[in-house]
């Protein structure tokens, strides 16, 4: 009994031994390897402003721009006169841009006579396309007293993002 309990047992330490064998000559490793780039861009900037209507007499200057950044110096002479500045904004990424926030804010101890106004560009701007918005600045045609403060800034933020 003995005898077959110690057969048994070698039968069973080779049976183990062949499948760790066969195991072996059929496992496979297998590696990867792999690299991901980001091939899209975002690029929306500002790509001209110009002055669209002029009072006469009146002087747009010559408004200077980077793709980010705007300067005009608008002259008005009398009430009722105005300047319209038209700013054109393109997007020359591949990415899709989405308007957040548009916000222009006159200083608060700028003349009350000088008056900012604007329309808003598109929401939604697809790349490969361009927008416009307006900016109108105006002598307050209501103004009856030559102002003592005689100008007036203004800051401003158009914001797209991606959406």
């Amino acid at each position: 009994m003995k005898k077959n309990r110690n057969i048994i047992i070698g039968v069973v330490l080779i049976v183990i031994l062949l499948m760790s064998v066969a195991y072996s000559a059929l496992a496979t490793q297998l590696s990867l390897n792999g690299t991901a780039k980001i091939i899209s861009e975002w690029n929306v900037k500002i790509t001209s402003v110009t002055a669209q209507y002029v009072s006469e007499g009146c002087n747009a200057g010559r408004p200077e721009f980077t793709d980010t950044t705007i300067t005009f110096n608008a002259e008005l002479v009398k009430p009722g006169d105005y300047i319209t500045y038209l700013v054109m904004i393109e997007n020359t990424g591949t990415l899709d841009a989405t308007l957040d926030t548009m916000s222009l804010t006159p200083d608060e101890n700028g003349s009350l006579a000088i008056i900012y106004t604007n329309t808003e560009p598109e929401t939604l701007l697809k790349a490969g396309n361009t927008t416009c918005f307006l900016i109108k600045v105006a002598y307050d045609e209501n103004t009856i007293e030559m102002p003592s403060i005689k100008t007036k800034t203004i800051k401003g933020v158009v914001k797209y993002v991606q959406k």
